[in-house]
């Protein structure tokens, strides 16, 4: 994070925060080299920040090992380049105290996590207090909380998120995905006395033109149309309304085709020429030929709203234009 001259301050994160999906070879291991590739094809597409690994990269299907690791993989492609958050969700504070260390060993610039995902019922609301301050303490980075929908997440409301920015000094970011997440989104803004230096929401930008309209910092979607995204969010920062909505309406049969469809990010990442192997683990995407093809037309149609593509005759190595 760039730091103010003056003030020795670091400037709020804003933008589009994307999330590196990850990669696996063949034999089901975890593709180190496929990974920096898509680090690089992010910051190409031009992320503003880069967030690993969430949701969105598959991080529970990770041991844990798995995840220290690729995380360091991707602070190390980086190379100071963009902002790294993270991700730091745990079973218990205990554990995700480790990740947060770690984090912070490795050279991130802020963490993030939802509360414990593997409980049952709603969480004391102490709970997940004493869960956040062990994060922030343990690791001494900016902290992002993600609330995230039932059963992986917790719904919390805009009282308990903004007590979480209040009384510990690291929290000071949110992203909102609960349902509907742009009235949530409005209740933090109406609430936020300063201790709150950003609300990103997620959902891959479905909800992006709203979100904006209502004060969010950004998004943090999957990564695979990230130069989409870019301008889908560089439109709206700029007062380009109808450009803004040109892109939605461009988008928006990927995000509906997508929804169902786990792991189909990386499927969009092979056809775009950054990795080799779509594969995931806990099942397959279930893709048949029709499918394949209307995936394509998608594609097709998103084009030339690509900054970021595979020329003919260049070996396979993404160019950005």
């Amino acid at each position: 994070m760039k730091s103010n001259e003056q003030t020795g301050e670091t400037e709020a994160l804003r933008g589009i925060l994307t999330i590196p999906s990850t990669p696996y070879r063949e034999d089901g291991a975890v593709d180190e080299a496929g990974l920096r590739r898509i680090v690089d094809f992010c910051i190409d597409c031009g992320a503003d920040g880069l967030v690993y690994p969430v949701n969105a990269s598959e991080f529970i299907a990770l041991t844990d090992e798995e995840r220290m690791r690729m995380s360091e993989v991707v602070v190390d492609q980086n190379r100071g380049r963009l902002p790294v958050m993270i991700g730091v969700a745990g079973v218990s504070r205990e554990a995700a105290a480790v990740f947060s260390r770690h984090a912070r060993k490795i050279g991130a610039d802020a963490v993030i996590a939802m509360p414990p995902y593997l409980s049952r019922g709603a969480l004391p609301e102490e709970v997940i207090f004493d869960y956040y301050r062990e994060i922030a303490e343990s690791g001494g980075l900016q902290v992002c909380v993600q609330n995230y929908v039932p059963p992986i997440g917790t719904d919390m409301s805009a009282r308990v998120l903004m007590r979480l920015c209040r009384e510990i000094p690291e929290v000071c970011y949110i992203k909102e995905e609960t349902v509907p997440s742009t009235v949530k989104l409005s209740q933090l803004e109406t609430e936020n006395d300063g201790s709150c230096k950003g609300v990103f929401g997620g959902s891959g930008g479905r909800f992006l033109i709203e979100e904006h309209l209502r004060g969010s910092a950004g998004n943090m979607p999957g990564c695979h149309v990230t130069d989409v995204v870019v301008a889908f969010w560089k439109a709206l920062e700029s007062g380009e309304s109808a450009r803004a909505l040109h892109i939605y309406k461009e988008l928006s049969p990927l995000f509906f085709f997508e929804q169902p469809m786990p792991g189909l990010y990386k499927e969009v990442l092979k056809r775009r020429g950054v990795i080799s192997c779509a594969g995931r683990r806990n099942g397959k995407t279930v893709l048949d030929a029709l499918g394949s093809n209307y995936l394509d037309r998608l594609l097709d149609d998103l084009e030339p709203l690509m900054r970021w593509r595979t020329w003919p005759g260049n070996g396979g190595k993404g160019e950005t234009r």
